[in-house]
Protein backbone atom coordinates (compact mmCIF):
# COMPACT_ATOMS: atom_id res chain seq x y z
CA UNK A 1 0.00 0.00 0.00
CA UNK A 2 1.40 3.36 -1.10
CA UNK A 3 1.95 6.31 1.02
CA UNK A 4 0.55 10.14 0.91
CA UNK A 5 2.33 13.04 1.19
CA UNK A 6 0.31 15.80 2.57
CA UNK A 7 1.20 19.58 3.20
CA UNK A 8 0.61 20.23 6.74
CA UNK A 9 1.93 23.73 8.22
CA UNK A 10 4.66 24.52 5.53
CA UNK A 11 6.06 20.76 5.77
CA UNK A 12 4.93 17.61 3.98
CA UNK A 13 3.95 14.54 6.32
CA UNK A 14 4.51 11.04 4.67
CA UNK A 15 1.16 9.05 5.64
CA UNK A 16 0.33 5.46 4.56
CA UNK A 17 -2.62 5.49 2.28
CA UNK A 18 -4.40 2.52 5.29
CA UNK A 19 -4.54 4.71 8.16
CA UNK A 20 -6.98 7.29 6.31
CA UNK A 21 -10.72 5.93 7.11
CA UNK A 22 -12.32 8.87 4.82
CA UNK A 23 -11.33 12.65 3.69
CA UNK A 24 -14.34 15.65 4.00
CA UNK A 25 -14.28 18.33 1.34
CA UNK A 26 -14.54 21.73 2.79
CA UNK A 27 -13.90 24.54 0.25
CA UNK A 28 -10.38 24.80 0.06
CA UNK A 29 -9.28 22.66 2.80
CA UNK A 30 -9.68 19.27 3.51
CA UNK A 31 -10.43 17.38 6.59
CA UNK A 32 -8.21 14.00 6.45
CA UNK A 33 -10.00 11.76 9.41
CA UNK A 34 -7.80 8.58 10.44
CA UNK A 35 -8.15 5.41 11.89
CA UNK A 36 -6.38 5.99 15.60
CA UNK A 37 -9.46 9.15 15.32
CA UNK A 38 -7.14 11.66 14.95
CA UNK A 39 -7.52 14.67 12.02
CA UNK A 40 -6.10 16.54 10.09
CA UNK A 41 -6.56 19.40 7.77
CA UNK A 42 -4.51 20.49 4.66
CA UNK A 43 -4.74 23.28 2.56
CA UNK A 44 -5.89 21.24 -0.52
CA UNK A 45 -9.28 20.65 -2.13
CA UNK A 46 -10.76 16.91 -2.74
CA UNK A 47 -10.22 16.79 -5.98
CA UNK A 48 -6.59 17.40 -5.33
CA UNK A 49 -6.01 14.78 -3.03
CA UNK A 50 -8.28 12.54 -4.55
CA UNK A 51 -6.00 12.50 -7.90
CA UNK A 52 -3.37 11.60 -5.01
CA UNK A 53 -5.01 8.47 -3.35
CA UNK A 54 -4.79 4.92 -4.66
CA UNK A 55 -8.15 4.10 -7.11
CA UNK A 56 -8.63 0.68 -5.44
CA UNK A 57 -9.63 1.15 -1.93
CA UNK A 58 -10.50 5.18 -2.19
CA UNK A 59 -13.96 5.89 -3.51
CA UNK A 60 -15.73 9.39 -3.96
CA UNK A 61 -19.46 8.50 -3.13
CA UNK A 62 -20.29 11.99 -2.49
CA UNK A 63 -18.98 15.35 -3.78
CA UNK A 64 -17.72 16.50 -0.73
CA UNK A 65 -16.12 13.05 0.93
CA UNK A 66 -14.23 10.41 -0.56
CA UNK A 67 -13.75 6.95 1.89
CA UNK A 68 -11.39 3.94 2.31
CA UNK A 69 -13.63 0.89 1.64
CA UNK A 70 -11.41 -1.14 4.12
CA UNK A 71 -13.39 0.92 6.49
CA UNK A 72 -16.59 0.23 5.06
CA UNK A 73 -18.95 -1.42 7.56
CA UNK A 74 -22.32 -1.15 6.32
CA UNK A 75 -24.20 0.45 2.92
CA UNK A 76 -27.79 1.56 4.54
CA UNK A 77 -30.03 1.54 0.95
CA UNK A 78 -32.86 3.99 0.80
CA UNK A 79 -34.21 7.12 -0.31
CA UNK A 80 -30.87 8.32 0.07
CA UNK A 81 -28.56 5.85 0.50
CA UNK A 82 -26.46 6.45 3.31
CA UNK A 83 -22.88 4.23 4.42
CA UNK A 84 -21.30 3.51 7.86
CA UNK A 85 -17.66 3.35 8.63
CA UNK A 86 -15.82 1.08 11.02
CA UNK A 87 -15.62 4.76 13.37
CA UNK A 88 -19.22 5.29 13.13
CA UNK A 89 -19.31 7.70 11.30
CA UNK A 90 -22.35 7.97 8.32
CA UNK A 91 -21.68 9.55 5.26
CA UNK A 92 -24.47 9.84 2.21
CA UNK A 93 -24.20 8.38 -0.84
CA UNK A 94 -25.19 11.13 -4.19
CA UNK A 95 -28.34 9.93 -5.79
CA UNK A 96 -26.22 10.30 -9.22
CA UNK A 97 -22.98 8.01 -7.93
CA UNK A 98 -24.97 5.45 -5.68
CA UNK A 99 -25.16 2.93 -9.35
CA UNK A 100 -21.28 3.75 -10.10
CA UNK A 101 -20.49 3.77 -6.25
CA UNK A 102 -21.87 0.20 -5.74
CA UNK A 103 -20.24 -1.21 -8.74
CA UNK A 104 -16.88 -0.04 -7.18
CA UNK A 105 -17.84 -1.88 -3.92
CA UNK A 106 -18.29 -4.98 -5.81
CA UNK A 107 -15.31 -4.71 -7.65
CA UNK A 108 -13.28 -4.43 -4.17
CA UNK A 109 -15.30 -7.22 -2.29
CA UNK A 110 -14.25 -9.39 -5.01
CA UNK A 111 -10.96 -8.67 -5.27
CA UNK A 112 -9.98 -7.80 -1.89
CA UNK A 113 -12.27 -10.01 0.17
CA UNK A 114 -11.05 -13.77 -1.44
CA UNK A 115 -7.77 -12.62 0.58
CA UNK A 116 -9.03 -11.97 3.94
CA UNK A 117 -11.03 -14.87 4.00
CA UNK A 118 -8.42 -17.24 2.56
CA UNK A 119 -6.01 -15.96 5.49
CA UNK A 120 -8.94 -16.71 8.09
CA UNK A 121 -9.25 -20.42 6.84
CA UNK A 122 -5.39 -20.77 7.24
Amino acid sequence: MSDIVLPFWGQRRKIPAYRITWLEGQGNYTVVHFSDGSEMIVSLTLKKLEGRLPTEIFVRPHKKSIINLLYLQEIRPGKSTTICLTNGCEIEVSRRKTTHFMRLVVAFQQEFLPLTTQYAVA
